[in-house]
Formats: structure tokens, sequence, C-alpha cells
């Protein structure tokens, strides 16, 4: 094969270049992202039960929609939630590769079922099914930056006018809406009601009958009468639009034509649709948009897609009426990617130069240089047809695949130019002889590579999605690099290269220096293999002992999913004592700004509060924050980190008396979550009921405080709270001639609101709402002041059919794949892993009483599993590059005397990572993978050599110890090339530095360890092997043979 291309350079760089010009043209195409869609994809159903407990939300609306949720493929697990303010959400989250659209439809299609049973109210503000991830994409603030606007304007216009226009971009999932638009507000006055003896209900029906739209047909409409000349539409009524007509509808008319209009007993203006929330940017009034991104749906697309849409949207915008985005996952991602394209940059450098001083020669140096660009540039093209994209998964695998395929090139080279000196040969001619010796070998080092890669590729869940990403892009940059190997490096090398003479060597300068330094090491490096060989049972002992400690080390490695990140933003939540009020929230809540925007501006640049939102739940004792910080080379030290930034708020707010704040950073992959550390999810598997789930909650909760592997272990939701009970006496109200379900809308009109029906403002459709107001339903007497007609046309006082005291009950209930449970959230303690964290609450979980149960849930899952995933990798890769050594040469032993080396080169990995403090995460053992197949490698190369020097007639020993002088260089080259092409990634700062800091470390201590240690012991391996099989024997008698014939 590489004849013909000798023969014919052109055919070989015209194939090479089609090969680039396809991967840049897919290049151009290929969606960029931080990371492939990892997270499971999730759909979420959201309905809302205006003035419904927590509890009874539960009992009318979850339970009844969860047990509709059978029967649908590849569900992993369904959480549900359910609040004071009537909100229900259930998020059913699907295993890894699920399509997204389908999950939809099936759920959809599921909760069809459940409509016709769920509250009247629950049907009428309807059920919304998303596909959507958990964390927010970006959050969107907007305000008034001259002052004109006040919260409610800002609110109701960018609910009217960029809401809805963002909502249906491709890719937003749900929006998050920090605000509230207009509503017509009717504040009813219970003490004129009685007055004037008007009810609730009559309220009400007077509003329906008279805000309405009739559709009374039209004058001459078909079929008409014969002659009919005009035809015209029939307007009756239109809707009210304006306070005004609001307050004059009529509710009564005396006989002497006296009127009672709804301003006589209620005050109606244009007000917010909830007051659930308060929302400031940087200590002004705002409102705002968080935005999840779709399930399946590109981050960077989708949040340019909303800018750009935003920024349409501007020249509309009111005057002084500003947007920001305190909140945004994107340029982390850009930054990141950008990082890791430069590190492939530095690497192709440092690579060139470690080429350039073992070659000495330009011109060779060059030929494997060439081939770089073209197999990265192919290897976008596979990319592109596996349907991939660019995240820092597949340019982590660049930068790993060029230590890798230089090796190729520079086999070949070498070869050539050996050949060319020993024999005296032309290029050309040597390269056609030289191409004959190692395309067998080309092919097997690279099947060998290859083969300890895909493994990887078969795992399921979202750690399989992270590994297939490695591996296809690994095994498309091998496969290319052998054939860039076979077709473009033997045209160059017979093109490019000269007749090499002995005077060509260097006799002075820098390189005679280095070359005389390396002869003499590799003399001193002879003796010492000579020394290790002639005594193999002390060294094989020592080989033992390494091992050993390999075991005792990775035991003490600690574990995780993925390492944490700078991301240049962060959280922070505020939780104040149950009952208290929005007021007192918000008094707590400018503290917080106050710290972060003045004690911390050198790194802080801009924060959105949210009071009444968090992601404990909603209330009015909840908020949180969302902080962007300054540009990463705005804060280059250490103390200027997110970490820190977060570890010395904690420590400030903490302070705070009045409420607790936690402050925190997002995960690696926001799509699995809002928090970094563990999600644990403690269930009540044996029905115990509510206040024994909270009392094991508040026991684990006391043991972990006192556990030194744990800090910041909280519960994710909210406590228990004192709720007001109001008991209704049914006898005595039915004997008093009341109707049960007057009574229940008076409660419901007054203290929760009733939606009445809807009117236009400003070309919108907006909703009409009855409630109490505010002085009328603030205190328990207040019950006294409303009244009910009876039968007998007579108003009954409402505490003369009911009692009142105070119970205990929680403001947020949760569940867990169909059974109640609390979720906690925590981290490990500063210097230990989520791995050792993890182990810890389950130690405490287990001392609970029985019929109390746990789970993992979204990251923690997902480490769970990758951690169970990870010796069944490491073995099968191991085997499997055992089987192909096998069938590569022919023999059992030699793949053995390969294998061994493989604890040398993880041996470094586990100190090098154990010395900078990282874990034995899902970059980790990719790196170590690697090092296996490198190590592996390595050892080939030693092998094969010494195989063929014994076959040859030489002695066992002098075999071993003349491929090892031989093959010194280009080890040393290789893997010196390899090493510093991963050195960017050990040593980078800025966005990303975290994963290139986690792959770079283990990869560069494995190479490290795999040659400086392997050098030694390959040889000593050999020799063993040789003489453990009988091979040494076997080979003696045949060479007895030999001499008797002759």
């Amino acid at each position: 094969m590489a004849k013909i291309f000798i023969e014919r350079p052109i055919l070989a760089w015209v194939i090479a270049i089609m090969i680039m010009l396809a991967g840049t043209l897919a290049m151009l195409k290929l969606p960029v992202s931080q990371y492939p869609n990892v997270a499971p994809p999730t759909v979420t159903i959201s309905a809302s039960y205006s003035g419904a407990s927590a509890q009874v939300v539960q009992d009318t609306v979850i339970q009844v929609i969860e047990q509709t949720l059978t029967g649908i493929d590849n569900v992993q697990y369904i959480s549900a939630s359910s609040d004071s303010t009537g909100n229900a959400n259930i998020t059913v989250t699907f295993n890894a590769g699920t399509d997204p659209d389908i999950a939809q439809v099936q759920v959809q299609n599921k909760l069809q079922t459940a409509m016709t049973l769920l509250p009247d109210k629950v049907q009428q503000a309807g059920v919304r099914v998303a596909k959507s991830s958990s964390g927010f994409l970006l959050v969107a603030g907007f305000y008034s930056a001259d002052g004109r606007m006040d919260r409610f304007d800002i609110s109701d216009y960018v609910a009217s006018n960029v809401k809805d226009q963002v909502s249906r971009l491709s890719g937003v999932g749900t929006i998050q809406f920090f605000g509230s638009q207009y509503a017509m507000r009717i504040w009813l006055n219970p003490d004129k009601l009685t007055q004037y003896g008007v009810t609730v209900n009559e309220v009400i029906l007077a509003i329906r009958a008279q805000n309405s739209q009739i559709a009374a047909g039209e004058l001459g409409g078909a079929p008409a009468v014969p002659g009919q000349q005009i035809s015209a539409s029939i307007v009756v009524e239109t809707g009210l639009e304006t306070p005004k007509e609001f307050g004059d509808i009529l509710l009564r008319v005396a006989d002497d034509g006296s009127t009672l209009r709804l301003s006589d007993v209620a005050r109606v203006e244009l007000g917010g649709e909830n007051y659930r929330i308060l929302s400031e940017y940087n200590n002004q009034p705002a409102a705002g948009m968080a935005i999840s991104l779709a399930s399946g749906a590109n981050a960077l697309d989708t949040a340019a897609l909303v800018k750009e849409r935003i920024a349409q949207l501007k020249p509309q915008f009111p005057a002084g009426l500003e947007v920001v985005y305190p909140y945004d996952s994107t340029p982390f991602v850009k930054l990141s990617i950008e990082s890791v394209v430069q590190t492939l940059l530095e690497a192709i450098v440092l690579v060139f130069c470690v080429m350039f001083l073992f070659l000495q020669n330009f011109r060779a140096t060059l030929i494997p240089t060439i081939a770089v660009p073209v197999v990265l540039l192919g290897t976008f093209g596979i990319l592109y047809l596996f349907g991939y994209s660019i995240n820092t998964l597949t340019m982590f695998a660049m930068v790993l695949a060029i230590g890798l395929l230089v090796d190729d090139a520079i086999v070949v080279v070498e070869n050539v130019e050996r050949v060319m000196h020993e024999e005296g040969l032309s290029p050309k001619e040597a390269t056609k002889k030289s191409m004959k010796q190692i395309t067998g070998a080309l092919i097997g080092i690279a099947l060998v590579l290859s083969a300890v890669f895909v493994p990887m590729a078969f795992f399921g869940g979202s750690t399989g999605v992270i590994y297939r990403q490695f591996a296809v892009t690994i095994v498309s940059a091998m496969a290319l690099s052998v054939l860039v190997a076979l077709i473009l490096t033997p045209a160059l090398c017979a093109t490019m290269l000269k007749p090499i003479s002995s005077e060509d060597k260097p006799k002075s300068g820098f390189f005679f220096w280095f070359n005389n330094k390396f002869e003499g090491m590799t003399k001193a490096y002879q003796n010492s293999v000579g020394h290790i060989l002639g005594r193999t049972g002390r060294y094989m002992f020592i080989y033992v002992i390494l091992v050993v400690v390999l075991g005792a080390l990775f035991l003490r490695l600690p574990t995780g999913f993925l390492p944490d990140e700078d991301q240049g933003r962060m959280f922070a939540l505020l939780s104040l004592p149950q009952g208290a009020s929005m007021e007192r929230s918000s008094l707590v809540m400018d503290k917080v700004e106050k710290y972060f925007l003045e004690d911390e501006k050198e790194n802080v640049q801009a924060m959105f509060s949210v009071v009444g939102f968090s992601f404990q739940g909603s209330g009015q004792n909840n908020g949180m924050a969302f902080l962007r910080l300054k540009d990463w080379d705005e804060r280059p030290g250490a103390e200027q980190s997110v970490q820190a930034v977060a570890a010395r708020a904690m420590g400030a707010l903490s302070q705070l008396k009045e409420a607790s704040v936690f402050a925190f950073i997002p995960p690696p992959i926001a799509e699995l979550g809002n928090a970094t550390g563990f999600t644990f999810e403690l269930q009540d598997l044996s029905g115990q009921g509510h206040q024994a789930l909270m009392a094991a909650r508040n026991e684990l909760l006391g043991m972990a405080e006192q556990d030194s592997r744990l800090v910041g272990v909280r519960p994710n939701g909210l406590g228990d709270t004192t709720q007001f009970k109001i008991n209704i006496d049914q006898q005595k109200a039915m004997a008093l001639g009341l109707s049960i379900a007057d009574v229940n809308q008076v409660f419901t009109t007054a203290w929760a609101s009733t939606y009445v029906n809807d009117f236009v403002d400003g070309n919108r459709v907006k909703k009409v709402f009855v409630q109490a107001d505010a002085p009328y339903r603030m205190m328990p007497e207040d019950i006294k002041d409303w009244y009910v007609r009876n039968d007998e046309n007579k108003m009954v006082s409402l505490s003369a059919i009911s009692t009142f005291g105070l119970v205990s009950g929680s403001p947020k209930l949760e569940r867990y794949n169909g059974v109640s449970s609390v979720e906690i959230l925590g981290q490990a303690a500063p210097g230990l892993s989520s791995g050792e964290a993890m182990q810890a609450m389950e130690e405490l979980a287990a001392k609970l009483p029985a019929g109390f149960g746990f789970e993992w849930s979204g990251l923690s899952l997902q480490e769970q599993k990758s951690g169970s995933q990870a010796p069944m990798l490491y073995a099968l890769s191991i085997l499997i590059v055992f089987l192909c050594l096998s069938a590569l040469y022919e023999s059992w032993s030699i793949p053995t005397a390969v294998i061994l080396v493989v604890p040398l080169g993880i041996l470094g990995a586990v100190i090098f990572t154990l010395l900078r403090g990282l874990t034995n995460d899902v970059y980790f053992q990719v790196g170590l993978l690697t090092t296996i197949g490198l190590a592996a490698k390595n050892a080939i190369l030693i092998i094969e050599f010494a195989k063929t020097l014994y076959e040859e007639g030489n002695s066992l020993l002098d075999s071993a110890i003349e491929a090892s002088r031989q093959r010194l260089r280009p080890i040393i080259m290789t893997s010196l090339a390899f090493m510093l092409g991963v050195t960017p990634l050990v040593l980078s700062s800025g966005a990303g530095s975290g994963s290139q800091h986690a792959i770079g470390t283990g990869v560069f201590g494995g190479m490290f360890s795999a040659t400086v240690l392997a050098i030694f012991f390959v040889p000593l391996f050999f020799v063993c092997v040789y003489r453990f099989f009988g091979m040494d024997k076997k080979q003696g008698e045949q060479a007895q043979k030999d001499k008797s014939h002759v």
C-alpha cells in the first residue's frame, strides 16, 4: 500500500488535502458546548392550585398525576414537590440517550388520563409539560436606569412583551419569571359588603356577567330571506378594560333607580397578578427571567438566540429600561473551549521542539508535524458524522491524541533514516524497504492503543456519554494517524529527506553536546539493565512491593465525578425562620447585597436578588441571589476564585442572627443540579408519616453536623411551620341554612384570591382577581367580619360556624419515586472528596430507625454509577489489550510481559494525582486508560525487538540488554513528546483549568513513571516471563539441534 504513494506523492497529498478540507467544513458546522448531552433528559409537569396548602396539593394533584405515570419507557426516577403557594412540580428523569421529544409525548399522553381527576381550579389554571433541565442557563434582569418605572411597571412590560417572545425560541425549556404582569385587582371591604348585604359570590357573579364578550351573530346571516341586501356583525357587549369601568359594575339596582356599584364595596386597581416575589438588581427594583435549557439543546446556541431576540426587542423598550445578564453560564463555556484550543496549539509547538531535539533534522521533524493537522482535521470530520460537538471532552481527547499520533510518523521517519544510514540507500529506496519492515508494527500498535479505549464506548448512563466522546475521538485519531503514516508520511520521506552520511552528524554545538550526554546516559542505562537482569529475584520482589504500594495509594485516592470549576458565577441562598414576612426577608437580603456589592466589590460584578423564591422552595421567608463575578483575568489570585469568595461569604454571612445564608457554586454540569456536593434523598419507605420523616431528617442532620467529613449539610426544603387551622362546623352551618359551597367560596376568595375571568390591557389578555383588601385578612379575628347569606336571606358571620387553632405543617412537601421524602444537600469537608462525603452519609443513614431508606439523585447518582463502572472498565481494557497482543504475536507469554508494566504507569498517575489533591473522577479514569495504552506501547517497542534478537540466536540476557539500548532513544523521544504535549493542561489557569488539571496531571504522572520505571523493568519482565514459560530452554534445545545438523 505504501509503495503506491511513494511512487505517487501528489496522490498522497491530494488525499491529505481532501481529508483536511472535509474536516474544516465539518469543524465549521459542528456545534460548540461545554459538555455533550451528559445530563439525562427530564420532563417537568407544573400545575397551580391557588390558595391550597402543600398537603392539599400533594394529595389532590401530585399523587393523582404520579399514579398515572406508569409504563413510560426508560424512566430513571420521578421527583415531585408541592408548596404552600399552591405550586405542584413533578420531574420525570429518563435514562441518558432517551429521545426527549418521545419522552415528552409519553408523559403528556399519560397526563391526559389524570386531567379529569384534578380539581377544577387546577384544570382552569392549566397543567404545563416541558422538556427542561434542572439548572438555569442564564438569568436576564430588567431594571429602570432612570427610576421612571416601578417594579410592577417593569414586570408587566417584560411579561407582556419579552417573556413570550423568548419562550418560543428553539432550545428554551422553562422560564422562571421573577415578577408579575398586571391584573385587575378587586380588593373587597367586608364592612361595606355587610352594610349593603352583598355576598362575595354575588360580586363574582356580577363581574362574570358584566365583563364578558358575547357572540351575538350577525344581521342578515345565512340562510337569509330572499332579497336581503345587507349583512353586519352584531356587537352586544364588549369586555371592560379600565379600573373605572370595573368599578362601575352594577351589583344592585333598586326600584327607585338607585344603584350599588362595585366601587362602593371594593377598591379596584391595576395591580400585580401575584405579590409573592420581590427582585432587585444591584439594589434597584427589577424583574427577571431565569431560563432553563430544553433537554438536548445546545447551551451556546440557545443563549445566543435569547440575547439576540432581546436585543431586537430593545429598541421598543420604554425609555430607561435596561437589560443585564447577572447570571450567564455561556462565557465560561466559550473561554474553557478557547483555553483547550490554546493548549492544543501549545502542545503542537512543544511536541515539535522535542522531535527536533532528538531528530536534529528540520526536514525529518517537519514530516511528523505535517501529520498533526491532517489527523486532527480529519477527526473533526468523523465527529461530525457521529453527531458529536466540539466540547471540552473531545478537545481533551485531541490534546491526548497529539502525543499518540506523532508517534506513528516518528516511527516511520526514524526507521527510514536508520535504513539510509546503515545501508546507504536513497530516501526513496530506503522508504520502500523501511515500510515493508514496520507496516505490521504500526497497525499492531494502533490496534492495541485503540483496544484500550473501545470498551469505554459501550458503557451506559451519563458516564458512558463522557467515555464515548473520548473513545470515539481518540480511536478516530489513531485510525487516521495510521492511515497518514501509511499514505502521506512515506511520500514525504521519499521526497523531503536527504541522503545521510556519517559527516552529517554534528561535531560541535548544542546537538553535539546533547548527543554525547545521551550516549553517556545510554551506556549507564545499559549497565543498570545488566545489573538488574543479574538479580531478577530481588527486583521482582521490588516490583511486587510497588504493586502493593499502588494498591494502598489507590484505595486512599478520594473519588469524585467531575472536578469543581471556577465558572465565574455563584448563588447565595437565604432562609429566615418559618412565618417570617417578606418585609423581614427583604431587610436581610439588603444586608447580603451590601456584603457582596461592597465587601467583595473587587470580585463581584453584578448581583440579582429575589425574595420569595429559592431552590429550597417558595415562601415569604426565602430568597436567593444570582452573582456574576468579574472576568478571570481580573481575579488572578487563589483568594479571588469563586470557591474562595463562597467560603468567605459563608463565614461572614453566618454571623447574621436573623437568617441562615448559604453561599455555594454551581456544579460542573448545570443540567445535573444547582449545587456542588451531594444530593441525598431520605425516604419514608414504610409510610410512617410526615412527623416521623421530619424526626428522622433532624436526627440525620444532627449526626452529620458532628461528622468531621461533612460540611454544609442542609435540607433542600423548608421546615415545618405554624399553620392557622380553621374548623368549619358543617352540622351547625347546615342548621343555619348555609351552603357549604358558599362558605368555602368566601374563605377561598378572602384569603387566597379567586380568578374570575379576563380583560384586555394594551392588546394583551390579563386576569381579573377578587380578594379581601389587606387590612381585612391579616389576623385570625378578621374572620368575624365576613358573612354568608343563608336560605332565609339573612347574613351569618363565619365566626358563628368556625373555630380555629394553631397546628404544625410543612410549607413544602417532597416525594421521590412515589414515596414521601426530603432532599438533603451537603459537601465534603475541605481536603476530602464527594465520594467520601457520600460514604459518610450512607453510614449515618444506616443508623436511622427502621422504615427509612435513601437514594442518590442528580450528580451524586451519576457519580455512584461512574464509580461502580470504573473497575470493570479497567479490567476490560487490560483484558482486550492482552488478547490483541496474544493474537498479534501468536503467544500468551509476550503479552504477559507487556501487561506487567501497566501497574508502573498507574502508580505514577495515582501519586501525581494525590500530591496535587485531585480525585479519582471521570477525567482521571480516562487518563488512566491512556496511561495503560502508552505503557503497553513502550513495552512492546522493547519486547518486540528483544524477541527478534533472541530468535536470531542471541542469549536471553544479551537480547534484552541490546533491545533496551536500541529502543531507549525512540521511547524517550515519544514519551517526552507526549508528556510535554499534556504539560499545558497540567499548568493551565483560568476558565476550565479544573478539568485540564484533572486529566493532565494523571496522564503526565502515568507517562512519567511508565517511562522512568518501565525502561528498567520491561527487560526484567521479558527475561522472567521467558524463563517462567520455559521458552529459553526451548530456544536452547532448538539451537543444539541446529548445531547437530551442521
